[in-house]
Order: C-alpha cells, then structure tokens, then sequence
C-alpha cells in the first residue's frame, strides 16, 4: 500500500473514532500510540494529522502531541443557523417539484418515532441524515449533501446528541416538512423547515443546560 494509501486509510480510522465517539473529546493522541495501534509508520500518520489539524478535530500541544478538541455551543449553534439557511431555501425549492421516492421512504422512517417509544440513537441518526439528504435531492442540489454531511460530522462528535432516545419531535418536524414538499406549497416548504431548525436550536440549548 502507498504512503498516500496509508495516510488516508489513517485518517479515516481516527476520525471515524473520534466522530463516533470511540475517542472522547479532550483525548490526548500521541504518534507513538497512534502508530502502534494502526500498525503503520509515522510518516503516513502525520499526514493524517495534519488533515485532522486544519479539519479543527484535533489540536497540537506544546509537547507535540495532539489534543481531541470538543465540540463548542458555539460551533453547535453556528451549524444549526447555517444548516437553516441553506435547507430553508432547499425545501423551498424542492416543492416546485413534488414528493420523490427517497423523501416517501423518509416520511415512512419518520413514522416510526411518532410512538413516543425510546429509539436506537444509531438508527435515528441515518434516518435524520436521510431526511435531509433527501430533501437536498428533492430540490436538485446535488452539492448540498456533501455540505450537510460535514456539519453533520461535526455534530455527532458532541456527546450531547448521544444521550437522547425519544425522538417524536424531531419526526414530526421532518413529517411537516415532507408533506408541504408534496402538496407543493413552497411556502409552507420553507416555513416547516425553520420551524425544524428553530426547535432543533431551542433543544440544543435545553440540553445543554441538563449536561
């Protein structure tokens, strides 16, 4: 395998533990455990890191290793107004075409959390993430998922979110959103996604006042 090789399938690995919660925030990394525990040498790993270093997921020390940085309320709530803004405007639009196959197969995931039952975490999170992806397709930017999955990532590294297990809320939000895409009212489109975004705020901080 190429140096290159080495150092993405790194970078992958690292972050995937850190976004997923393997590797808790504030974490000290150092090369030499790294290295061992990925079974390659340091000069792929420290390409790695330095991908992870401007990413802003990890942070160099002043001894030369590396810090897990924990996801701010700041960061949090910059996420949840850029995501309104973009999504807004992309349920908006997705109603001058109408319902599609993947927001179907989403409104019938979101069916399943109106119980009130507790929920796999897990679960919801790829439903939630399929939600919005298919709204973005709905709408034809094809650019948009990449974006919402890197926020996305950055989010899940907050352990806040992990925490939660009744997600009827969320599910009738995203329900709001997909049947005024279907009825084609652009208006109410757009006005159910900020009506999300804002109760996705509003739970954000609640939360962080019981953490």
């Amino acid at each position: 395998m190429s140096a290159e090789s080495l150092s993405q399938t790194a970078y992958r690995r690292i972050r995937d533990d850190i976004v997923e919660g393997r590797i808790a925030p504030n974490t000290i990394l150092t090369e030499r455990d790294l290295a061992e525990r990925l079974g390659i040498s340091r000069t792929p790993l420290r390409s790695a890191l330095s991908v992870l270093e401007r990413e802003q997921v990890i942070e160099r020390m002043a001894n030369g290793a590396h810090l897990v940085r924990r996801v701010s309320v700041e960061q949090l709530l910059d996420i949840i107004q850029l995501r309104l803004i973009l999504e807004r405007a992309a349920a908006r639009r997705a109603a001058a075409f109408g319902m599609t196959p993947e927001l179907a197969a989403a409104r019938a995931a979101q069916l399943r959390y109106l119980g009130g039952a507790e929920m796999d975490f897990e679960t919801f999170w790829q439903d939630d993430g399929a939600f919005h992806r298919a709204v973005a397709l709905a709408a034809g930017l094809t650019l948009l998922p990449g974006l919402l999955s890197e926020q996305r990532a950055i989010v899940r590294r907050s352990t806040i979110i992990r925490t939660h297990t009744n997600f009827a809320d969320q599910a009738r939000e995203h329900i709001a959103v997909i049947d005024a895409i279907a009825s084609r009212n652009a208006a109410a489109a757009s006005a159910a996604m900020s009506v999300h975004f804002e109760r996705m705020r509003a739970r954000t901080l609640g939360w962080l006042d019981k953490d």
